[in-house]
């Protein structure tokens, strides 16, 4: 129970933010939120691991920044 309470009050600030602000915005406006993505678009979005397994690398904020908005 600990453990859960715990976890609970580090993950539900990210996911408000994400709820409030849609997860493009949150992503560019938290350090924390825009590292902790792996893929996006067809990418992986950490570099050694695109190579280390032959696929395609793109930076997360470079992708997010020149995402449409959506509607």
């Amino acid at each position: 129970r600990t453990s859960t309470l715990a976890l609970t009050n580090v993950t539900v600030p990210y996911a408000v933010q994400i709820a409030n602000k849609g997860y493009k915005q949150a992503c560019l406006s938290n350090t924390a939120l825009l590292k902790g993505i792996n893929t996006l678009d067809g990418y992986v979005t950490f570099e050694a691991v695109a190579e280390a397994h032959g696929l395609q690398y793109a930076d997360a904020k470079e992708l997010l920044e020149k995402a449409p908005a959506l509607s």
